[in-house]
């Protein structure tokens, strides 16, 4: 669930095992992404730690990444357990640190209702 307040809207898809959302801006542009499923393609690197959150009531760290071609975008990805054996892969890309600093906030609002995720059949 996003918040109302955020402004921003979603693109949904999904199917029985995992969920793919991106939070748009009224532009069309993502202020973040997600993909819930059992397994994660993600493996954060400790010494890639960047600020420390709080998303659904959870605890997590956001991670740096890098875009090729792109030095100046500051990149963040995060991992967060939310219920019947699924975890969330969050990310974001932003074009300057207030940018960052705004999404950032937007994330910690999320929630993640375990009856709407997706179940394997």
């Amino acid at each position: 669930m996003l918040p109302a307040d955020t402004g921003l809207r979603w693109e949904y898809r999904g199917n029985a095992d995992s969920d793919f959302c991106r939070a748009l801006r009224a532009d069309g542009s993502e202020a973040f992404g997600l993909y819930i499923a059992s397994k994660s393609p993600f493996e954060p690197k400790r010494s890639d730690r960047a600020e420390a959150a709080t998303i659904d009531g959870k605890p997590i760290h956001w991670y740096r990444g890098e875009l090729a071609g792109k030095p100046n975008v500051q990149v963040r990805e995060t991992l967060l357990e939310v219920g019947n054996g699924k975890m969330a892969h969050i990310w974001m890309q932003a074009s300057s640190p207030e940018q960052l600093k705004e999404v950032l906030g937007q994330t910690e609002g999320l929630r993640f209702p375990s009856t709407r995720l997706s179940v394997n059949k």
